[in-house]
């Protein structure tokens, strides 16, 4: 599993850290802690996208 920093994820994402941040606190944004290090999951930032367009879809 390749794993991103919280910095990476957000530059993937095209929001800045503080929001990346906010998605993970919220639980939209998935990631895991390694010692006092939090990453993403390379796949995370493209399933969160894909769950955003899905609902606007559908709304």
């Amino acid at each position: 599993m390749i794993l991103l920093t919280v910095e990476e994820a957000a530059r993937r994402l095209r929001v800045g850290r503080t929001t990346c941040f906010a998605l993970i606190r919220s639980g939209a944004l998935e990631s895991l802690t390694i010692g006092t290090l939090r990453r993403v999951p390379a796949d995370a930032p493209a399933a969160y996208l894909a769950r955003r367009r899905a609902e606007q879809h559908a709304a």
